[in-house]
């Protein structure tokens, strides 16, 4: 080629023009604004109409340039899905959120569940946390990478499913059965789970989660004689039921320390005093100490980490003061260790009760299934984490999410909020005055780019 014709060559064919620098204030700014009007779509599910919180995203999508699609698995049950396309350099990673909430008595909250009140330095609303936030993030992650024109090793995905709050089997159930191949064969996926925390003597951590216990929702149905109440006969089935759920509530509780559990109290061991660091680093051994164990049990979210649980949550009898009725009904919510199935925890749970005349209904249950931390995109988090003076502790989630669907299709996924949050903040999801600080929407959205970037690093 000679000089001229080389020259002609770039003038023809321009060089890429390089990413512009993202303006983070302008993102956390946006990202504030945006998660307002989100929460004033009200989803509360039921009965969900999520269809409304699609177009919410479809519209923010298509204004950035990002292909988008609506997934309809009934009327109003809606998912939305996005691409930003990357170099091909790997396999996608999915940011997936759901789109519903629980719902929300307003006469109980100090401002308007749907309201979207910012109040000293606090976003309130019903899904702030859980997940209207992150999905928020995520999609400003999304539309920021957009905009700056930078272009990632692999595509990124955003993925609002609906009806997680009621098992996800109108939304991530549904997808996964009919929409995988959306997806493109993604290895990567960050969900609602852990998030960022800052310990007793001010030491950050990033909580991620590989793992979740196992939900095994039942209803359990007593049979017996009906009647007048002045005159009570045999064993009525209220009397039955009670019975069962009483044996059901003083149980023996088994403790056991799961490797998953081990290993999120030894990262913690890390942070705290002396005394203390030493139980943790063998806490199944610790645990035989009456003392430290009462101590440890005493406290309502060390305990679930290692007993599977059971809430009695719902009683239905008779509706007339003066009427024996034919039949009793209760629900609980068992939540299952890391290595116990929903098979041998029912099995023994009919053991405890021991009456056949009491009939145990399995309402909503799913095989356990667990993420390795051996992989590329842990190491991210990791590395952004150590960049912030954070460590990375992984965490036994003692609610459940959307993510077993994915991890039960091969694909890795960690529960993470990227968010600094207070144990405050986390107990009031699915409860009164649910928040998220303001001023870590544009901090959130910037660790999750760096978290993507990360990923393209050598690992």
């Amino acid at each position: 080629m000679t000089f001229a014709r080389f020259a002609l060559f770039f003038l023809v064919v321009p060089l890429a023009a390089p990413a512009a620098e993202i303006d983070w204030k302008q993102v956390g700014d946006e990202a504030t604004a945006m998660l307002r009007d989100y929460i004033r779509i009200d989803t509360s599910n039921p009965p969900g109409g999520e269809i409304a919180a699609a177009r919410f995203f479809a519209e923010h999508f298509e204004r950035a340039g990002i292909e988008h699609r609506i997934l309809e698995s009934e009327p109003e049950r809606a998912s939305i899905i996005a691409w930003l396309p990357g170099r091909g350099d790997g396999k996608p990673i999915v940011l997936l959120n759901h789109l519903d909430t629980v719902p929300a008595d307003p006469a109980a909250w100090s401002h308007p569940p749907h309201g979207a009140v910012v109040d000293e330095g606090y976003l309130y609303g019903r899904g702030a946390l859980d997940c209207k936030g992150l999905a928020v993030m995520e999609a400003a992650a999304m539309i920021a990478l957009a905009r700056s024109g930078e272009r990632l090793g692999r595509d990124v995905i955003f993925l609002g499913t609906a009806e997680e709050e009621t098992g996800g089997k109108l939304g991530a159930g549904w997808f996964a059965e009919n929409h995988l191949e959306l997806l493109r064969g993604a290895e990567f996926m960050i969900n609602e789970g852990g998030h960022g925390r800052r310990l007793d003597d001010g030491a950050l951590v990033y909580e991620v989660s590989p793992v979740e216990k196992t939900p095994l929702w039942l209803r359990l149905t007593a049979q017996g004689p009906a009647g007048h109440g002045s005159t009570p006969q045999g064993s009525p089935a209220v009397e039955r039921l009670v019975r069962a759920l009483e044996k059901v509530r003083t149980r023996v509780r088994d403790i056991r320390v799961t490797p998953e559990v081990d290993a999120y109290y030894k990262a913690l061991a890390e942070r705290q005093p002396a005394d203390l660091a030493a139980r943790y680093r063998d806490l199944a051994t610790a645990l035989e100490d009456a003392s430290f164990r009462e101590t440890f049990l005493g406290r309502p979210e060390d305990a679930a980490l290692v007993q599977s649980t059971i809430s009695i949550t719902v009683l239905q009898g008779s509706e007339k003061t003066n009427v024996v009725p034919p039949d009793a009904k209760a629900e609980i919510d068992c939540r299952l260790l890391p290595g116990e199935t929903p098979e041998q925890f029912l099995a023994t749970l009919r053991a405890l009760i021991d009456d056949e005349d009491i009939d145990i209904e399995v309402l909503l249950s799913f095989p356990p299934a667990a993420s390795s931390t051996d992989t590329a995109l842990y190491r991210a988090i990791e590395r952004v984490a150590a960049a912030e003076g954070a460590a990375v502790v992984p965490v036994v989630l003692r609610g459940f999410t959307d993510s077993h669907y994915f991890r039960e299709n091969g694909i890795t996924v960690y529960g993470f909020v990227p968010a600094i949050v207070t144990d405050t903040d986390v107990r009031r999801m699915h409860g009164i005055d649910e928040r998220i600080p303001v001023a870590e929407l544009g901090p959130g959205t910037r660790r999750l780019v760096h978290i993507l970037r990360e990923l393209d690093a050598p690992d």
